[in-house]
């Protein structure tokens, strides 16, 4: 009797460790995730998301065990191209992406705010970090994200600072005269103080092509970029001009998802994007030696630009920056605010404007 008693006493104990762990199993909540970017996954952002924000994400959740994400992975045109990811995840396409804001100057103007301030900082890190600062101080940055459904998590890319490859050697602002110049967004005006220069707008995929087909003579790019797309092929030559750092991709989410997400994962997202930033932005500085060292090594040759003809280049645009603010003043955003507080940021992190664009706005 007794030993009855036994065995009914552990079978019930084990029914019930059954139970307890059989609940507890299923009280994990899956939760499906579709990341896109229309950039191909060699490029080191893609990589960097799929191969340390997303594993990052899983291991925060982890830790309580509430939530685990089902992430499908959506690279290279997939479901969208490169300047179709903002509206790719604004449709519900893709649930998080990595939006590349220089191509939408119109929906997105207070991305610009690296791009419209170069010769300033070349340091991707900085950058990264004032730029997500200066979206927590003012909410233009989120607004305009917002009106295309989408929540803004944080700065997904930093680049190390750009420089101009050419078919043709340039060694001062002279050789760029009567230049096609390939470039994204704002960095097109870079050129209008040069004489005869142009633009054309393309996006990094087409590059290669787009220079050895002869639309363009050049491009402005920057070093991990140009070894990963083997650019040294096509323009073997390098002008190194340190134009700056520039934040041109933001990490997002479609709003409408982001309302349904628990706390916990929202929580785990916006942190880990964070840390993305800072993440890549580390790489791209890390690179940038080694970057340079492979371009050469692929058959580049780099020509340092002198520190007067530096100046003069600064010395010969438009005031890009005090346009881009004043344009946004006009349309009720504190873009002159915006500005002054992001040079102080450079300034503070201990560097000096090669030209002060702040101090034209009056």
């Amino acid at each position: 009797m007794k030993l009855t008693r036994r065995i009914a006493l552990a079978t019930g104990m084990a029914l019930g460790l059954t139970t307890a762990l059989s609940g507890a199993a299923s009280a994990q909540e899956t939760i499906n995730m579709t990341a896109i970017d229309g950039y191909p996954d060699r490029s080191m952002w893609v990589k960097e998301f799929s191969g340390f924000f997303i594993p990052r994400v899983n291991e925060e959740l982890a830790k309580s065990g509430a939530y685990k994400i089902n992430w499908q992975e959506a690279y290279g045109g997939q479901i969208v191209k490169p300047r179709g990811v903002l509206e790719g995840i604004k449709l519900g396409l893709g649930d998080i992406g990595i939006v590349t804001t220089i191509f939408h100057n119109s929906a997105l103007p207070s991305q610009g705010i690296s791009a419209v301030t170069p010769f300033i900082a070349a340091d991707a890190r900085v950058v990264a970090k004032a730029v997500d600062e200066i979206a927590k101080e003012f909410p233009q940055m989120n607004t305009e994200l917002a009106a295309e459904n989408q929540v803004y998590l944080a700065t997904g890319v930093v680049l190390d600072t750009y420089q101009m490859f050419s078919k043709t050697p340039i060694n001062s602002l002279a050789d760029l005269q009567g230049q096609k110049v390939a470039g994204a967004g704002y960095n097109l005006r870079y050129l209008e103080g040069i004489e005869g220069a142009a633009g054309v707008r393309g996006g990094l995929p087409n590059f290669y092509n787009m220079i050895q087909t002869g639309v363009v003579d050049a491009a402005m790019l920057w070093p991990e970029a140009a070894k990963t797309f083997k650019i040294a092929e096509v323009a073997p030559y390098m002008l190194k001009a340190d134009l700056g750092a520039v934040n041109s991709k933001t990490v997002t989410v479609n709003a409408d998802y982001w309302a349904g997400l628990p706390d916990e994962v929202k929580d785990v997202l916006q942190a880990v994007a964070v840390e993305y930033r800072d993440h890549v932005a580390s790489i791209a500085m890390d690179r940038a030696d080694a970057s340079l060292e492979a371009y050469v090594a692929g058959g580049g040759t780099v020509v340092e630009m002198t520190a007067d003809e530096r100046q003069a280049w600064a010395d010969s645009m438009p005031n890009i920056a005090v346009d881009w603010a004043k344009k946004l003043d006009g349309a009720g955003a504190p873009g002159s605010d915006m500005l002054v507080a992001y040079i102080d940021k450079l300034k503070a992190a201990g560097f000096e404007p090669l030209r002060d664009w702040a101090a034209e706005l009056n």
